[in-house]
Parts: structure tokens; C-alpha cells; sequence
């Protein structure tokens, strides 16, 4: 078992540019196709409403990480106070960016700037291009029992109790759209008059059953005008209702919560809650799931949401692209976060140039000693501004500085609209005036402005606390993983890939220290390291004095990591320092055409296609490979051991300019 440093290795092409999100070359996009059947709002709004802005949110737990979970926060599925302006799109500010990306990434990070320099394994790296396309990063969630999720059946559950089909097509567009204005209390109307045509009690029913179901929080009753018919559709109990379904709609025989499988395509979790919430006419809050996955993938989880029918969710597959539901349960409980047991991944890389022994070594090893658990590059931010300065800075209590980091002008690759809002904030350090640059409210920046504007430039501690707790947290998180990945560099070069005295292993969910007498007894699988924090102890040896100089260079003290304010005190974890994947396999397939699909999908399955032919031969080669990892593990670490290379975007795109312009 050998253990190398980072060595330079040459790319071809897009090689494992992780964070990329735009389509690869010739790759048609799906987009979304909104029908009537489900909402009466314009795709624009759709999107608007329900996709902030994430540019510079930390990401903490996307495909490439195993299961790490991110939560909703009730503060981020509030509704906006104000109305969000229509402006600037993320597609008109595409060609621009497209065109000066590779320059905006110089000013990136490296995994040297966050502490990823080793390699286990002594294999010879090789090239290949990862994520070509969103389809060749296939992600299955492992729930709590250890079953891997798959999308394979579409039935709906036969249930007495559901309206029938009807309630999908009795309610013309315009009706729609009143009763959703209606719902959400964007007139001054107090109830919506529906005249029934061809009155039938049948007819009435339906009207009745079609609003409740699709519009929670309204009731409905019959009235008599002027020798016609009319459904009125009114509030029942407030805004309140929208968030609460009603509960005397809702069998008791039923379990409160429908479990489904969600396989989506190129859009995280965050991101397709939303669209569901809004197609379903409902907050997000309502659905729960037990980690949260990567846009540039396709991806199949569980969610649970309360009190909607299999039925409803089943309609949407007929409405939207990109996504879809099945293998629906009626069960009591929802999901939690972290209750997975981890995540399959199947991957491809393209283009590869090992032979044929390397791919052979390189994988072996992935499978016997596996690699170096490092916190993956998206866990720092992609701009000049890495999110681990942030975090260090709120340790620190230092607000200016926070506020300072989030909002000043930097280089990098961002939306044309958050520069103009940085170019304002410096020229006047005015946050109404900066926040009027923002199209999008709801990124941090937005939500930081809004706080500043709300509790004035005094009190940065409130501003900064309307930001969602899980992202003001994930600030923190990502210096505790910089320190973490430092550390772990300094003790695989201080003492290699084996367990020494005063090392730590987990007994239950305790620490404890091998001691001399004790080494035999483990393997470097076992040990553990801490993340700072002052529930935690630390390695009995050289780096435990490394942690101390670490910290205190960031004027921090390691024998305090309690805050003024709780939320910011840190307890601590611990982490195995080399994961070993479990469920590892792999085939080199030879292939013409860089755009076909080199495996098939759960829904190529469901719709009856053949799996791919290889030729013996082909223009190009290519890796699949399959693996599972537990919560909280990085594929792309896992990949970076196999072909040796950086995986940072700034690496990428600095040797792969040509092929990404």
C-alpha cells in the first residue's frame, strides 16, 4: 500500500469539470413543459419563483456527496415580502458567460488551496472527461433498510377514497388561475364564483372535489343566483391552511404520508421541490427526504409528502419533463434527513487514454484500499471568495467582515446581475440600492441586503440572520472540512497509511486512542479525525499540535469553540480519514458516437429499451464504473483516486480553455 502526492497530470478535453452545470457541447437540453392541466401561471414565473439564485450558497451535498444533508429552513419557504422583479434570466447572460468562463475560473480554487494533496494508491494516472453529459452521473439513494431506490413502477395505488380523473380537466385556465390568486391572496377577493354549466349533482361534485384538491386551504359550498348554479370557492382558515392540508379531507385508514420515488434529470433537490410545490399548489415545507442530490445528474431518490394523493403526484408525470414519480405508499411517517444508509453511483468517463492495465490497477485498488476521504471541491464555492473565509470570519465574530466577504466585487464566474449588484454595493454601501440590481431576492446576497435594509448597518448579526440557517451554517461547515482536509493531508505525509499510537478509532460513537499495545488490532480503515469543535478529542501525536497552530493562525482557540451566539458554536465530528467503496464494478466499452447513452436509465428500462451494443472496437474508449458510498462521501474523491488528477474547476478549465469556449 503506497501513498503518493498530487502530481500533475495532463487532461484531454472537459475531463471532470464537477461543478460545470451548463449543458455540454452538442447536448440537447430538455426543457420544462408546462401544461394547463396543472398550472395556469407562464413558465417564466415558474421558474422565477422557484429557482433562487445558489451562485455563491455553499454547496454542501450534491451528488457527488454520498448523502451529506442539506434542510430546508422554515425562513427559506417563506414567501417573499415583495415581489420579485422580472429582469435578466440565467439564459440571457449565457452567451457572455460561455465566452469568458475559462478566464473568470483563474481566480478559482485548486484542491492545493483546501488541503486535497494525497493519493493512496501508486497506480499511473489517465485522462477522462466526467459528466460530459448530466446522464453519464447516475445517482440511486440507499434508504435505511439498504435497498437501492429505482423508479420501476407507475401505478397508482387503487384508493376508494380519491375523486376520479375529472378533477384534472372540469376547471377551464382562467377559473384556474383565479383560484390560485385566490389561494394565495394576491387580490383583494374574498371568494371565486364558479357557474356550473349543464348542472348535474355529478357535475356539482366533481367541481367541489376539483377545487379542494387542487388548491388546499380553500373550501367550497353551493349557492343559488339569480336561477343558476354556482360553486364558490372561499378561504377556510387563513394563510395558515395553505401550509396545513385539511385534515378532515384526508381518510383516516390512510397513512398521512405518500412516499414516492423521484427520479429527475439536471435539477437538485432544492430546486425540484419547488417545481413540485408550485405545480401542486402547496409549500415546500410539506415534503421531506433523507439527503439532498446533485443538479449535473440524473437522479433517484424517496420523498414523502403530506396528505397528497398518489393520485395527484402520478398526474404530474404527464405535465412535467425531466421528472418522474412512481412507486408510490401510502405510509404514518415522513422522511428524515441523514436516514440513509448512502448512495449508488454509476459513472462514466469518456474518453479515456489508460490502457487497459491501468484502468485494471487503478480500479483494484478503488476497490481494496479505496481513497482519501476528503471534503470535495464543491463544498468551498466556486468563486474567488471561497466559503471557508466566510465561516472563519464568523468564528471569528468578525461581522464586518462577513458581510464584507459576501457582498464586495471578486473574480470568478458569476451571473451578470450579482456583479452589478457588487459594482453598487461598493460604490455606495447602500443595501436598497444594491439589492435593486438583484432580480433574484432569494440567493444570499439578496437575503443579506434584505437584513441590512430591515436592521441597518449596526446590526450585521440580524441582517445576517435572515440568510436560511442551513446556509449560514454550511459557512461554518465548510472551514471546519478546510481545516479537516489540511490535517488529514499532514497526517497521511507524517505517518502513511497505517494506524499508529494516539491515533483515534470510534468505539459506538465515542473516540478513543490506539494505543502501542493496541496497533495490530486495527487498520487504517478504522481511524478517525476530528473536525473542530469542543465535543471532541485529538490525536495523541504531531497533529494534534498541527491542529493548534492551525487554528491559532486563524486567530481562533481550539480550547473555545463555543460562540456568543449558539448556533455558531461548533461540537464537532468525527470522520474516517480512507473510505472504501462497497458494490465496485467496471467495464471499458469502446464507442463512435460521444452522444449516445453508454447504459440505460431506470425510465429507458420502464419504457422498454434495449441496453447498449459495444462494438469490439470504437473511436473511443470509455470507463463505467459502478460504486456505493456511504452519507457524506464524495464521488468525486473517489474519482479524483482513479484517473490521479485535480478535480477542480480551475484546474479544468485552464488545460481544457479550447474545449470549453
Amino acid at each position: 500500500m503506497e501513498m503518493t502526492g498530487t502530481t500533475g497530470v495532463s487532461l484531454k478535453r472537459g475531463s471532470l469539470a464537477v461543478e460545470d452545470e451548463s449543458p455540454a457541447p452538442g447536448e440537447e437540453v430538455k426543457r420544462q413543459k408546462v401544461s394547463e392541466c396543472c398550472l395556469s401561471k407562464d413558465q417564466d414565473q415558474l421558474e422565477s419563483d422557484a429557482l433562487p439564485c445558489r451562485e455563491n450558497v455553499p454547496v454542501a451535498a450534491e451528488a457527488v456527496s454520498a448523502g451529506e444533508a442539506k434542510n430546508h429552513s422554515e425562513a427559506q419557504l417563506e414567501e417573499e415580502e415583495e415581489e420579485e422583479e422580472d429582469g435578466l434570466s440565467e439564459e440571457g447572460e449565457e452567451e457572455e458567460e460561455v465566452e469568458s468562463f475559462a478566464d473568470m475560473m483563474k481566480h478559482g480554487l485548486t484542491e492545493l488551496d483546501v488541503g486535497i494533496t494525497k493519493f493512496v494508491s501508486s497506480h499511473e494516472g489517465f485522462s477522462g472527461i466526467l459528466k460530459e453529459r448530466y446522464s453519464d452521473f447516475v445517482v440511486h439513494e440507499i434508504g435505511k433498510d439498504g435497498r437501492i431506490s429505482h423508479l420501476d413502477d407507475l401505478s397508482v395505488p387503487v384508493d376508494e377514497e380519491d375523486p376520479s380523473e375529472e378533477v384534472f380537466t372540469v376547471l377551464t385556465a382562467e377559473e384556474k388561475q383565479r383560484l390560485e390568486e385566490l389561494q394565495l391572496f394576491k387580490n383583494k377577493e374574498t371568494s371565486v364564483a364558479i357557474e356550473v354549466i349543464e348542472d348535474s349533482k355529478e357535475k356539482r361534485t366533481v367541481i367541489h372535489q376539483a377545487i379542494k384538491s387542487l388548491f388546499p386551504g380553500l373550501e367550497t359550498k353551493t349557492e343559488d343566483r339569480e336561477g343558476k348554479k354556482y360553486i364558490v370557492a372561499y378561504h377556510a382558515a387563513g394563510k395558515k391552511a395553505l401550509a396545513n392540508p385539511r385534515k378532515h379531507s384526508w381518510p383516516k385508514s390512510r397513512g398521512n404520508y405518500c412516499h414516492f420515488v423521484l427520479y429527475k434529470e439536471n435539477k437538485d433537490t432544492m430546486d425540484a421541490i419547488n417545481v413540485l410545490s408550485k405545480y401542486l399548489r402547496v409549500k415546500p415545507n410539506i415534503f421531506s427526504y433523507m439527503g439532498t442530490k446533485d443538479k449535473r445528474a440524473i437522479t433517484v431518490q424517496e420523498i414523502a409528502v403530506l396528505k397528497i394523493t398518489a393520485q395527484r403526484l402520478a398526474h404530474l408525470n404527464k405535465c412535467l419533463m425531466n421528472f418522474k414519480l412512481g412507486n408510490f405508499s401510502y405510509q404514518k411517517n415522513p422522511l428524515k434527513l441523514g436516514e440513509l444508509q448512502g448512495n449508488h453511483f454509476t459513472v462514466v468517463l469518456r474518453n479515456i487514454t489508460g490502457t487497459d492495465e491501468q484502468v485494471q490497477q487503478a480500479m483494484c485498488s478503488l476497490k481494496e484500499i479505496g481513497f482519501i476521504n476528503y471534503y470535495g471541491m464543491q463544498r468551498f464555492g466556486t468563486t474567488a471568495v471561497p466559503t471557508y473565509q466566510v465561516g472563519r470570519a464568523i468564528l471569528q465574530n468578525a461581522w464586518t467582515e462577513v458581510m464584507d466577504l459576501i457582498l464586495k466585487p471578486r473574480s470568478g464566474a458569476e451571473k451578470g446581475y450579482l456583479v452589478k449588484c457588487r459594482e453598487e454595493w461598493a460604490k455606495t454601501r447602500e443595501p436598497a440600492a444594491a439589492l435593486k440590481k438583484l432580480p433574484v431576492k432569494r440567493c444570499v446576497e439578496g437575503q443579506l441586503l434584505r437584513g441590512l435594509s430591515k436592521y441597518g448597518m449596526k446590526n450585521i448579526v440580524s441582517a445576517f440572520g435572515i440568510i436560511p440557517r442551513n446556509n449560514r451554517l454550511m459557512y461554518i461547515h465548510s472551514y471546519q472540512s478546510y481545516v479537516w482536509n489540511n490535517m488529514v493531508s499532514k497526517r497521511i505525509e507524517e505517518y502513511g497509511l497505517k494506524p499508529v499510537p494516539g491515533d483515534l478509532v470510534l468505539k459506538g460513537a465515542t473516540a478513543t486512542y490506539i494505543e502501542e499495545d493496541d496497533v495490530t488490532n486495527h487498520s487504517i480503515h478504522d481511524v478517525v479525525m476530528p473536525l473542530p469543535g469542543f465535543d471532541v478529542i485529538y490525536p495523541k501525536h504531531q497533529i494534534s499540535d498541527a491542529y493548534r497552530e492551525m487554528l491559532t493562525a486563524d486567530n481562533l482557540d481550539i480550547d473555545n469553540m463555543r460562540h456568543k451566539i449558539r448556533d455558531y458554536s461548533l461540537s464537532g465530528a468525527y470522520r474516517k480519514i480512507i473510505v472504501r467503496p462497497q458494490n465496485v464494478g467496471w467495464e471499458v466499452v469502446a464507442y463512435d458516437d460521444p452522444k449516445i447513452p453508454l447504459f440505460n436509465t431506470d425510465v429507458d428500462n420502464l419504457e422498454g429499451k434495449p441496453p447498449p451494443v459495444f462494438a469490439s472496437e470504437g473511436k473511443y474508449k470509455a470507463l463505467k464504473m459502478d460504486f456505493s458510498l456511504p452519507p457524506s462521501t464524495y464521488a468525486t474523491m473517489a474519482i479524483r483516486e482513479v484517473l490521479k488528477m485535480d478535480t477542480s474547476i480551475k484546474n479544468q478549465t485552464q488545460l481544457n480553455t479550447a474545449w470549453l469556449r
